[in-house]
């Protein structure tokens, strides 16, 4: 006869870091912001900063990281993220501050903000969630949106004639002197979010230095925006976004 399996002989190889609250996940399903949630709460519990870190999210579907981020959190005006962690970090220069903003958010009605914030190298980190459409308010258009993407007001596709090219703030972001650390990681596999873990752990490790800001680009999805399954999101991202958006460092100050 088996024996019975008791649950003090299993062995626990996972669980959620005690960073992240047990708040009931809302997110569409598939959605990268939950990733890079987890991902961000691991690196604070693995540091030991909770009570020494102070998080801004604005208007957006990153307007719920205060939901689950078990830290302080402050909410900021749309575009104004960047602006409010200024005044946060130069109040409390002791504390790791960091943004949490979208494509639309950072790079359309913030990106003055953005621009000047890193030109002034302040010594904050800056995460930038890049799903190539507005997800929480009906999937229209993005700074970032690549050419020929239907989204719900590009419905015959994006066209460069109408409207631009899609944005590449990150690689304008690396051209400022107050750039300290620029990268653009991705959430499409596992190898990719233990990279992109790699690089919130250094940009948070960078403000002990105070040389500049921190700015981490996350090539993500919105499936729902898509009107995609979760699996085809993830290869989406493979064959549409890395081509234009290529992952990898961009600006290392030595």
């Amino acid at each position: 006869m088996e024996s019975e399996l008791l649950l003090e002989d299993l062995e626990c190889v996972y669980q959620k870091p005690t960073t992240l609250t047990d708040t009931p996940l809302h997110y569409c399903p598939g959605c990268g912001h939950s990733i890079v949630h987890k991902l961000l709460m691991e690196v604070v519990e693995e540091m030991g900063i909770q009570d020494q870190i102070i998080g801004v999210a604005p208007v957006g579907c990153s307007v719920f990281a205060y939901h689950y981020m078990d830290i302080d959190m402050q909410e900021a005006a749309h575009g104004r993220a960047s602006a409010v962690a200024t005044g946060i970090k130069r109040v409390r220069p002791d504390k790791y501050v960091f943004s949490y903003q979208g494509d639309g958010d950072l790079a359309a009605i913030g990106t003055a903000e953005t621009i000047h914030t890193v030109n002034r190298g302040e010594n904050i980190m800056m995460i930038f969630i890049n799903n190539a459409i507005y997800g929480m308010t009906g999937g229209q258009m993005a700074p970032t949106t690549l050419v020929g993407q239907v989204t719900s007001t590009s419905p015959y596709g994006r066209d460069p004639k109408q409207v631009g090219f899609p944005i590449k703030i990150t690689e304008m972001i690396a051209m400022l002197p107050g750039a300290y650390y620029v990268t653009r990681q991705s959430i499409n596999n596992v190898a990719a979010c233990r990279k992109l873990k790699k690089a919130l752990r250094q940009g948070l490790e960078n403000q002990k230095l105070n040389k500049g800001t921190s700015f981490i680009e996350v090539v993500s999805n919105c499936p729902s925006g898509w009107k995609m399954t979760p699996v085809e999101a993830m290869s989406w991202i493979e064959e549409n976004m890395f081509p234009v958006f290529p992952v990898g460092d961009i600006k290392v100050t030595k």
